[in-house]
């Protein structure tokens, strides 16, 4: 006969660094759904890293398409702003606006709407826009353009109006030049003024506001084309000058667009490491642990720092994976045998929510106001004669 001889609370468990399942955050405020056991399960990252549940407060969404992702992000926002708390989503697809005019956002289409400043004057903006001109060269700056670049800055330092635009004039002399270090920088600031990514980081009046609870740069103009990577980086930079009172998020979507770009991943991992200063949540949304895998050759530096900023997401909400990704996440993420089983069998809506040594099994549940915020595939079920409640993605 079987006998039970110990027992063990969540509290005994995390003192033995050993997950324990469904136990709940015990953080107050609304639920994102239910766990298997049927209790509510809230979960946010600031009050989760306060609370000493995680150590940094950046949180990964991993899932595949239409399993639950979009959902999990809306829900968790549309209760971050109702507690007085701000966000901005850089959103590749064009599928928050509805979020926005609920909770009196704005939503600015870069390079027509609007553009926004990643720069400004400080040394993080001359950082900032050092990996910006990388992506847009396609390599990292050499010497010689670090110094241009140090140079023209300086030089332009009491110049009025964005920064961007003062550097491609002072170096505009440069563009018919020999192909050295000026003429490169000078044409990459030039397609940033003048060129086919005009109106992402200069244009007319004042960059968008950052003001509103909710800000959302839609960049589905940039689907698919070569604009979308640098105008994804010119989005986050400008949303992490936002001053939070509070805490604030990063939303970046579809992330996997980032992860390739020259030095992205290193000036994001920088980024990350500054989240608890700045009282700053970032939220990065991928569709599997994989899209780590495009970055370098196996076991290259480069991939390792993408895996590794997965790795710096204490909190993270895995969704449904294949078996060969959920073993592999499993490997990255730490979790056990019965966990990695568990990822090839949650259904539409359910997640594994991993928060420091804790994990538990929720399924998401909008509240009834909350599916005309949450729903993405409204136009598939209409052509299906289904009409909502349905678990979105």
């Amino acid at each position: 006969m079987r006998r039970w001889t110990h027992w063990a609370t969540s509290g005994d468990l995390g003192g033995l660094r050993l997950p324990s399942h469904d136990a709940g955050t015990g953080l107050a405020g609304e639920p994102i759904g239910r766990m298997r056991w049927g209790a509510p399960f809230v979960i946010d990252p600031l009050d989760a890293y306060r609370a000493g549940l995680v150590t940094n407060p950046n949180l990964v969404v991993l899932g595949a398409i239409g399993a639950g992702k979009s959902t999990a992000v809306k829900l968790l926002l549309h209760r971050a702003l109702r507690r007085g708390r701000r966000a901005i989503v850089i959103d590749p697809k064009g599928e928050y606006g509805e979020l926005a005019r609920a909770v009196g956002g704005v939503r600015v289409a870069l390079g027509r709407d609007g553009w926004c400043d990643p720069v400004g004057d400080d040394p993080a903006g001359r950082a900032t826009l050092r990996q910006l001109l990388a992506v847009v060269i396609g390599r990292p700056l050499s010497d010689e353009e670090h110094l241009v670049l140090d140079e023209a800055w300086i030089a332009t330092a009491r110049l009025p109006g964005p920064r961007v635009r003062a550097l491609a004039a002072a170096l505009a002399p440069d563009l018919g030049g020999p192909a050295d270090g000026r003429r490169s920088l000078a044409l990459a600031l030039r397609r940033l003024v003048r060129g086919d990514l005009a109106g992402i980081v200069d244009g007319p009046g004042s960059p968008a506001s950052l003001d509103a609870p909710l800000v959302v740069f839609d960049l589905a103009d940039a689907w698919g084309s070569a604009a979308l990577v640098p105008t994804a980086l010119a989005a986050v930079a400008a949303a992490q000058r936002m001053a939070t009172v509070g805490g604030g998020y990063v939303v970046l979507d579809e992330a996997w667009a980032l992860l390739d770009a020259p030095g992205a991943v290193d000036w994001l991992r920088a980024s990350w490491k500054l989240a608890r200063a700045r009282g700053l949540s970032h939220v990065i949304v991928l569709h599997r642990a994989g899209d780590t895998t495009a970055v370098g050759d196996a076991g290259s530096a480069a991939r390792a720092r993408a895996e590794g900023l997965l790795a710096e997401c204490e909190t993270a909400l895995v969704f449904a994976q294949p078996p060969d990704e959920a073993r592999s996440l499993g490997r990255s993420m730490g979790l056990g045998a019965l966990e990695v089983d568990l990822l090839g069998r949650l259904g539409r809506g359910e997640v594994l929510v991993r928060y420091g040594l804790h994990r538990s099994v929720v399924r998401l549940e909008p509240a009834p106001g909350e599916w005309v915020l949450v729903d993405t595939d409204g136009a598939m079920r209409a052509d299906r004669g289904e009409g909502l409640g349905t678990m979105p993605r």
